[in-house]
Formats: C-alpha cells, sequence, structure tokens
C-alpha cells in the first residue's frame, strides 16, 4: 500500500520520500513501483516514460528525512501502539502546517491524533489496493482535525492523485469497510461452518453476484494477518457480532497462512 501511495504521488508530478526501517523492504518498493511504471507505460495509461518518474523519489530509513514535506501519509501495518508511536515521532519532526494521514482502514483517526501535539493537522486518508489502479480515497477528519488540514487533503487527493475522494466520519471502518468486512467475514464462517467448498463460495459471489474476484480470493490479497487486526478493531468498537473474528480466519494466522504475501492462504500459492 505504501508503495502504491508513493507511485500515484510521483505520477502526479511530486517528489517523494519513501521511508521504512528496512533497506531491503525500501529495495523490493523500488522494484515493484518500476514495474507497475513499467506496465503503465505499455498499456498507455502513462504519459512519458519511466526512468523521469523514479527521479521524483528519494528512498531512505532515516525518517528525518520527511521533515521538509508539506503532507506525509503513513501506510504501516494495522497495529494501534506502532501507529502511535510514529505519529508521536512524525509530529516532532514536522513543520507544524503539515498534514500527517493515516491510511489505516479500522483505527479511529482520533485516537492517533491525541498521540501528537498538532492534532489538528491530523486526518485519514484510506487508499485501497492496488492504489495506482482503485480511484476510491476516503477523506476521514476527526473531531479534532481543522478544516484547513482537510481542504488541503482533499485537494491534494483530487488534483495530484487524480482520486475520487468521498468523505466518511470517524468510525472504525468508516464507509467502505464497515459495509465490507462483515461479507468478508461472513465468507469465511460459510466456509468454516461447511456451508459450501472455497471454490462455490468465491465462484458464487463472482458469477452470482458480479464481484471482480470471490471473498476468499480477496481475503488472501489483503492478507489474513490483516483481516484479523481490522475484525478485531471494528468488533472492539462496534461489539457486533458480524465483525468478530472467525476461528477458521484466526487459525490460518496461527498458521503462518496468510495469504498471497506468505505463498498460502485460503489458496495455494507455491506455483
Amino acid at each position: 500500500m505504501g508503495a502504491g501511495i508513493a507511485e500515484v504521488g510521483a505520477r502526479g508530478g511530486w517528489s517523494v520520500v519513501v521511508v521504512d526501517t528496512e533497506s531491503a523492504a525500501l529495495d523490493r518498493a523500488r522494484a515493484g513501483i518500476e514495474k507497475s511504471l513499467t506496465r503503465a507505460v505499455s498499456s498507455g495509461k502513462l504519459d512519458g516514460d519511466v526512468e523521469t518518474v523514479m527521479r521524483r523519489f528519494t528512498f531512505t530509513t532515516d525518517l528525518v528525512a520527511l521533515a521538509d514535506c508539506p503532507i506525509v501519509i503513513e501506510a504501516i501495518r494495522e497495529n494501534l501502539e506502532d501507529k502511535v508511536a510514529l505519529f508521536a515521532r512524525l509530529d516532532a519532526i514536522l513543520d507544524e502546517r503539515a498534514v500527517i494521514a493515516t491510511n489505516t482502514s479500522s483505527i479511529p483517526v482520533a485516537k492517533l491524533a491525541a498521540a501528537t501535539a498538532h492534532p489538528g493537522r491530523v486526518l485519514g486518508l484510506h487508499f485501497f489496493n492496488p492504489v495506482p489502479v482503485m480511484p476510491l480515497v476516503e477523506v476521514v477528519p476527526s473531531l479534532l482535525t481543522e478544516e484547513w488540514a482537510t481542504e488541503q487533503a482533499d485537494t491534494f487527493t483530487r488534483e495530484v492523485l487524480g482520486k475520487k475522494v468521498i468523505r466518511a466520519k470517524d468510525r472504525a471502518g468508516f464507509v467502505v469497510n464497515a459495509i465490507l468486512v462483515p461479507y468478508l467475514l461472513s465468507a469465511i464462517r460459510s466456509l468454516d461452518n461447511g456451508v459450501a467448498t472455497r471454490d462455490d463460495i468465491d465462484d458464487g459471489l463472482v458469477g452470482g453476484c458480479g464481484m471482480p474476484m470471490g471473498p476468499l480470493r480477496l481475503c488472501d490479497l489483503i492478507g489474513l494477518d490483516t483481516m484479523l487486526l481490522v475484525s478485531e478493531s471494528l468488533y472492539s468498537e462496534h461489539l457486533d457480532p458480524s465483525f468478530s473474528p472467525p476461528a477458521l480466519l484466526r487459525r490460518h494466522v496461527d498458521a503462518g497462512w496468510l495469504g498471497r504475501k506468505s505463498g498460502r492462504g485460503f489458496y495455494d500459492y507455491s506455483a
């Protein structure tokens, strides 16, 4: 997700600083972005050449390299403690008029804003995967977000990134995931309860409801560990049984079957 967000920023003409704690992750991000840009040029979806866009990137493990950025978008793993710690560090590094946005899919923005000395410049920008392809971004101001920050983030998302924007209230899951996640968890429960086979569940939703991808394959794409974290966060906020993680999801995560990224989830990707 972070690499995808960085890519659309550079495609929009901006210089982009990409920060990760591991050099290997930065190398993967660089290679993934270059591959994605090459595909976009080949398919006629991107004017210009790959080298020009790649020159707009700086890849570093030094968080201080973000000091001059007017907007910083966080896309680390879906863990409240990790995000709170990062937001506190960013708050100390950035100019107080810089916007800090989170790509969280389920954690309330106000919890992250409260970790900073300038909560008025913190909001959510929730992208969808793959970022260069999916047109939507949810803009999520918290109760603490000041109007200037919301407008600046909204304008950046529309005009620089070329995305369609919807506004969402600061509730876990926002608009899309509050509707999508129960659907995905229901598919996992159906598999766990023997309602139908994996393939029949996915084929049924693709063929019967016009979904571009079956729910179990989509869970594998998202990452089953991420699905578990999102489900737990949503259940903690809403206490609605439809958000409760199914046992089968927990067992897959316990086994290290995390989806496409681990080579196995509900499907086997080892080949």
